[in-house]
């Protein structure tokens, strides 16, 4: 078994930027860490969300198909 040992935070997220700089080149790096973060929508908020777009018989009908009726 090998063991494992974690970055520290701070080397951790300055090779991340090195390989995010390498990757997208400076100007396009900076447009992504400049980019707004958008708010973590909680879990029931998001399920209920899904559940208000929901067509209930398309689910079921697709949930509970049979296997002779699966393509």
């Amino acid at each position: 078994m090998t063991v494992h040992t974690y970055l520290p935070e701070d080397a951790m997220i300055e090779r991340a930027i090195e390989a995010l700089f390498q990757a997208l080149g400076p100007i396009e790096a900076a447009h992504f860490l400049a980019l707004p973060q958008r708010p973590i929508l909680d879990s029931v908020e998001w399920h209920r969300r899904w559940q208000d777009s929901l067509d209930a018989d398309e689910f079921f009908a697709k949930a509970f198909v049979s296997p002779a009726e699966q393509p």
